[in-house]
């Protein structure tokens, strides 16, 4: 930190503590000690200075620059102090926080939530949007850990993903209400690229949308959001994705779209799949369509472990129809690597999942069309 960098952050600091216990509105409280303490900087600083300490006041504090900047798609705190930033796909440090404890406290008390050692993890989605996650010692070993994701206010054109064989492809996989799985890592873009195909959806259809926490960009005229409820100590029991799940089928939905699976809601997504939901989407962590394909056989297992594998199997390929495998790669782009079909029959001899690779990314990096679909649901 240099001694500019310094100095303003002690001045904002001796700001806040002048207004802080001030009645009344706090935004020409600070102007006018801003205008005070620091006449000499140009009006456009002193504007900069009174939002910094608004944000201290009121907002995300050192952090509050970088949730709002267009360019940063994650915030990190790290041992409580050190604050790091994904910008384009690249990490790096870029200053260090004064009082974390008093950050978290601000950023959850008008969501109502709270974390403390004796629930010392949380998951929020901020007014902006932008979901947050912190961890509390002891459970966070070195200090308290922040992580706060933005998403797009708007959805990415698919030709972000994809070079022009590739979108043409995704569209008529759309168009024709093919139930897909996106596919990838963590930060991969799976989300991103769920809500630009939804952006190909006719908007004569009537979306339900669930999710853990609601961040998936969408400008879909007939859409409805549902989002999952934590448990509280003191407050309402939880709702959890498989419940929202069920009560989506109950709301006439064309399609259903679950931000991600991981855990019981697979079972009621796979049979809406295969119960004329025709056109659904959702997500999970994979390395490839096969491995997807494999996780979900386990995730189904899990939630009704009295159905035989071969079953789950079947039941799996008449469900879903297309993996989209979506990756990050060095530059920091996401990417649609490769497309697979799950291709009948459901299994091979030896009882493993069957995916049929139908386009992938070249070396010269141009999709090639490996293989034309055999199915379409219209």
């Amino acid at each position: 930190m240099t001694s500019d960098d310094a100095a303003l952050a002690d001045l904002v600091r001796l700001i806040c503590e002048r207004v802080a216990d001030r009645p009344g509105d706090p935004a020409p409280l600070v102007g006018d000690e801003v205008r005070r303490m620091a006449p000499l900087r140009p009006p456009d600083e002193q504007e900069r200075i009174v939002r910094r300490v608004l944000a201290h006041l009121h907002g995300l504090g050192e952090l509050d620059g970088y949730v709002h900047d267009d360019t940063v798609d994650e915030v990190l705190v790290n041992a409580g102090r050190e604050i790091w930033i994904d910008r384009n796909g690249c990490l790096r440090r870029v200053g260090t926080l004064d009082d974390v404890d008093l950050l978290i406290e601000r950023a959850l008390a008008p969501l109502g939530r709270r974390v403390d050692r004796t629930s010392p993890i949380v998951d929020a989605r901020l007014p902006d949007g932008a979901r947050l996650c912190a961890v509390l010692p002891p459970i966070a070993v070195d200090g308290p850990t922040i992580s706060i994701r933005r998403f797009r206010q708007r959805a990415l054109p698919l030709d972000a993903f994809t070079d022009t064989v590739g979108a043409s492809l995704l569209r008529s996989i759309v168009a024709d209400r093919c139930n897909i799985i996106v596919s990838g890592a963590t930060s991969s873009g799976k989300t991103s690229l769920v809500a630009t195909l939804l952006g190909e959806v006719s908007h004569s259809h009537r979306l339900i949308l669930v999710e853990d926490t609601s961040e998936l960009p969408l400008r879909h005229p007939h859409a409805v959001r549902l989002e999952a409820r934590p448990s509280s100590l003191d407050g309402p029991a939880a709702i959890d994705l498989a419940q929202l799940v069920r009560t989506a089928l109950r709301l006439r939905p064309d399609r259903i779209v679950v931000g991600e699976v991981r855990g019981d809601e697979v079972l009621a997504l796979v049979q809406a799949m295969n119960t004329g939901h025709d056109g659904s989407i959702s997500t999970c962590h994979a390395n490839g369509p096969l491995d997807a394909v494999l996780r979900l056989e386990s995730l189904v297992l899990q939630a009704a472990p009295a159905w035989p594998l071969a079953a789950i199997r079947n039941q799996i390929a008449r469900s879903i129809d297309v993996v989209v495998h979506v990756s990050r790669r060095a530059d920091g782009s996401r990417r649609v690597v490769e497309i697979g079909e799950l291709a009948a029959p459901a299994t091979t001899p030896d009882g493993s999942s069957r995916i049929r690779t139908i386009a992938q990314v070249a070396p010269d990096d141009a999709t090639r069309i490996v293989a034309s679909r055999t199915r379409s649901r219209r």
